[in-house]
């Protein structure tokens, strides 16, 4: 029915790239998001969706292109979730970054900031993530070329990665160039076990079928992996023999890799569930800045190894940690930014939601020989995780790493109650970053913000924001 309907197509020039990742121009005083373009050129673009204020298109021609126009090396660029900029060179991609950071605090938080500095680039701008989450799909996503070319495929299976927009199509793809070759070596795997024994993939909308997640973590400092294949209850011999077939490899894989099976038997998207078989040590180890750091299947520790100790250097420098100072780090995870913080400051006091960071946290604690650190398990979002914060000492550095979505409203007024002299705020949002810090600035100036990528080929950023209490 859609290749029915008439196509509208227009030429356009465009001018920037917006918060998405996606090229904007204006045309008859409308704002239109071309995917696939960038800034400098004019396009043949369709449109593929209008609304109100603004419409929607993907490129067709290049009519003129960018100088920082590349072929993107990926096969599977601009169909999955896992890229936005492969076509963009990479300096070109460090600036965009910037300017986002820029128009979060001008634009959207009309927040003043004294400095933002170039951003930090990766290391690395391929192969550079420690972990990927993988999904099978019961509804595999076509391209309009290969629906176009009469080619049967098959859509009832995919494992790979969501379309953007869409959390029930999956891209079937065998490889990915954002993650190391073992962890290539064991998507190729899966998929060989899956298409010998036959195996249904479980379906986000009917809700129904096996095989939900594949979860690959790599280790830069010891070169193990830890793969979870995410599962619901086996209850036939083909996903019996699935499930086998796929711990097979376990004796191929470096030393002090683990392979995991877990059951997820709710309606939950999360690629989370309850482990029910181990081979190997069931954890990965990892070292930054010096630390040991024990990873367990589900906790959070940043993607980007190699690109971590940058981004705890500039926070820990923008905190200015005294060795009398009391410091808090909220959102602590498994204590990536609490333990070097420890290392400079009398004491510290990390929180965090998830309990299995925060057994990892102190488990990483101790490993290192860092005693002066104390971790709760706690909710921040909730009204009562309030009480437990007015039982912490006075501090006088506050550190912040929230999730995208950023602070609950509660634990910024918190904030501003206790009013340290410094507050560090890493953000994976400069957008929900600014709109905290409009709070934040009833006492608070930000004096510096420093965005870091993370995350090359995408637009995500990171960002590490100072603080003063005027």
């Amino acid at each position: 029915m859609r290749n029915q309907r008439p196509q509208q197509e227009i030429e356009i020039d465009i001018d920037a790239i917006g918060f998405e990742g996606v090229a904007v121009g204006r045309l008859d005083g409308l704002v239109h998001f071309v995917a696939g373009a960038l800034p400098g050129e004019r396009v043949r673009a369709r449109i593929t969706g209008s609304k109100k204020r603004f419409k929607q298109a993907e490129v067709i021609d290049v009519l003129r292109a960018s100088p920082d126009r590349r072929t993107p090396p990926c096969p599977h660029f601009g169909v999955c979730g896992g890229c936005k900029w492969q076509h963009l060179v990479y300096d070109e991609q460090a600036r965009w970054k910037r300017q986002h950071v820029v128009d979060a605090f001008e634009r959207l938080g009309q927040i003043p900031v004294d400095t933002v500095h170039p951003t930090m680039s990766s290391p690395e701008i391929y192969g550079y993530r420690n972990k990927m989450e993988f999904s099978f799909g019961g509804s595999a996503w076509l391209t309009r070329e290969e629906i176009d070319s009469g080619v049967e495929f098959v859509t009832s299976f995919a494992l790979g990665l969501h379309v953007p927009g869409r959390f029930d199509k999956v891209r079937h793809i065998t490889s990915c160039m954002l993650q190391n070759e073992v962890a290539n070596r064991i998507l190729e795997h899966t998929h060989a076990c899956a298409e010998r024994t036959g195996i249904q993939a479980y379906h986000q909308r009917h809700h129904d079928g096996f095989a939900r997640h594949l979860v690959i973590r790599s280790s830069v400092a010891t070169g193990a992996v830890m793969t979870i294949l995410i599962t619901t209850t086996p209850n036939d011999e083909h996903q019996e023999a699935f499930v086998n077939e796929w711990f097979a490899l376990a004796e191929h894989l470096p030393q002090g890799s683990s392979m995991i099976h877990a059951i997820n038997d709710t309606w939950s998207p999360v690629a989370v569930g309850d482990i029910v078989r181990v081979v190997g040590p069931g954890y990965l180890d990892e070292t930054s800045l010096g630390i040991s750091y024990r990873v367990s299947p589900f906790s959070f520790f940043q993607t980007n190894t190699l690109h971590l100790p940058n981004l705890i250097a500039r926070a820990l420098d923008g905190a200015q940690i005294q060795e009398t100072d009391v410091v808090w780090d909220l959102y602590c995870g498994t204590g990536t930014l609490t333990l070097p913080a420890a290392r400079r400051a009398r004491t510290v006091i990390g929180a965090e939601l998830s309990e299995g960071s925060i057994a990892d946290a102190r488990s990483n604690a101790e490993r290192n020989g860092i005693s002066n650190t104390e971790f709760h398990a706690l909710d921040l979002h909730v009204p009562s995780a309030l009480d437990v914060l007015k039982s912490f000492p006075q501090p006088d550095v506050i550190l912040i790493d929230p999730p995208r979505n950023g602070m609950h409203e509660q634990v910024v007024r918190h904030l501003l109650a206790v009013a340290p002299e410094r507050l560090v705020y890493v953000s994976c949002n400069p957008a929900t970053m600014a709109r905290d810090c409009v709070i934040l600035a009833e006492k608070y100036d930000v004096v510096e913000v420093t965005p870091v990528d993370m995350f090359p080929q995408t637009y995500h950023v990171e960002a590490v924001g100072v603080l003063r209490r005027r």
